[in-house]
């Protein structure tokens, strides 16, 4: 399978951003991405981008440039920009193309995601029940979890402050102020056992990644990072997801994550244990603790111990959402995604200051998930 390398990689801002709509923010990534592969916008051959309710990607080539690009639009919830960046390696891979963006988007309003259930195949009364809230369904999730696997409450605010940690030396990060464990655990009850600042929230950003075929990454010079592999799943029988929180069948539950985990393992020829730096789902501090053993990178039940000896810390043995994840950056849904694989870039290349993983980190792994049972995974790897 030819080659594929990432050479550009942008994003704007996360957070409230009262005076830009989703599509300057998109704009914003998008020339950051192509200021930081040397590029300009007639360069981009084909692209792929999307939001989840901020506009049509395609927008955006009224602002970028009327070159003619194809462009085509892409809406796959959380997995938006997994699935954007899928299509711009597919196109390097086909031959359609040397050079393709992907992007992506959004502006949420403040409070609880509030999805309609006919648009999920579910029936109006799943709606009046309450059961489109989604913090719900995640408490619902991590208590099972930590019953199953005895993970106690205080390892949720302790995944929190790391994330509020690393959001505050994160340049683009929405919440750039540390907080204390205490601070978090003694928060607002949400969902229990989630406080108020265990979650992410609904939030505003754009994020831009710029793929090349060999020869064009070459051209490029020295900063590509090479795509060792990505993979998309949708859930399988007897999975436990959002929006549909019941468990068919017998035995433990399947999980997405795993299935798109092992995928891209597989496809990348590494293992969990090669992963030097990795960015997770935290949609809460729940999901981190959830996906790092769903992913592979521990067994279930470990987590406890490595969070307590500080395993997922920036200078641990496998650093996890070191710009903060989604906790600290909120969820644009469309940019998440993408502001995962910037984040791994900028660490493989050397280049994330404050927030940097010592010993030059040669792989590095992304993970996304989301409604109604969806993954996408990326493998990572330095060319230096």
């Amino acid at each position: 399978m030819s080659t594929v390398s990432i050479v550009g990689a942008g994003l704007s801002k996360f957070g409230r951003q009262p005076d830009l709509t989703g599509r300057q923010m998109a704009v914003q990534a998008i020339r950051a991405a192509l200021a930081d592969a040397g590029m300009e916008w007639p360069d981009i051959q084909v692209a792929f981008g999307g939001s989840d309710g901020s506009g049509l990607a395609d927008t955006l080539v009224a602002d970028l440039g009327l070159t003619g690009i194809p462009f085509t639009n892409v809406k796959n919830g959380c997995a938006t920009g997994g699935s954007a960046l899928v299509s711009a390696i597919n196109a390097i891979r086909s031959g359609a193309a040397e050079i393709a963006l992907a992007v992506g988007f959004d502006k949420h309003p403040r409070g609880a995601f509030d999805p309609r259930p006919e648009d999920w195949g579910l029936p109006a009364g799943y709606g009046e029940a309450g059961l489109m809230v989604t913090t719900q369904f995640f408490a619902i999730k991590i208590a099972r979890y930590m019953r199953e696997h005895g993970i106690s409450e205080p390892t949720l605010a302790k995944v929190a402050a790391k994330s509020f940690r690393n959001g505050a030396i994160s340049p683009n990060a929405w919440r750039r102020e540390a907080l204390t464990e205490g601070a978090i655990a003694a928060a607002p009850m949400v969902n229990d056992p989630l406080t108020q600042y265990m979650f992410c929230s609904p939030g505003e950003g754009g994020a831009a990644i710029i793929v090349a075929s060999e020869e064009a990454a070459r051209r490029l010079g020295p900063r590509a990072v090479r795509l060792r592999a990505v993979s998309t799943r949708t859930r399988s029988f007897g999975s436990f997801e959002v929006f549909a929180p019941s468990i068919q069948g017998q035995g433990t539950p399947s999980s997405v994550s795993t299935d798109a985990a092992r995928a891209a393992f597989e496809a990348a020829g590494v293992g969990p244990q090669d992963i030097d730096v990795a960015q997770l789902q935290d949609t809460e501090a729940g999901a981190e603790i959830m996906h790092l053993a769903e992913c592979g990178f521990c067994e279930h039940g470990q987590q406890e111990e490595w969070i307590a000896a500080g395993a997922t810390e920036i200078g641990g043995r496998l650093p996890v959402n070191t710009d903060g994840g989604c906790i600290a950056n909120g969820e644009p849904i469309g940019a998440s995604g993408l502001r995962q694989v910037h984040e791994v870039v900028t660490q493989l290349r050397g280049e994330a200051g404050d927030r940097q993983v010592p010993d030059h980190p040669r792989l590095g792994f992304t993970h996304v998930y989301g409604a109604p049972g969806i993954s996408a995974c990326t493998v990572l790897e330095a060319t230096r």
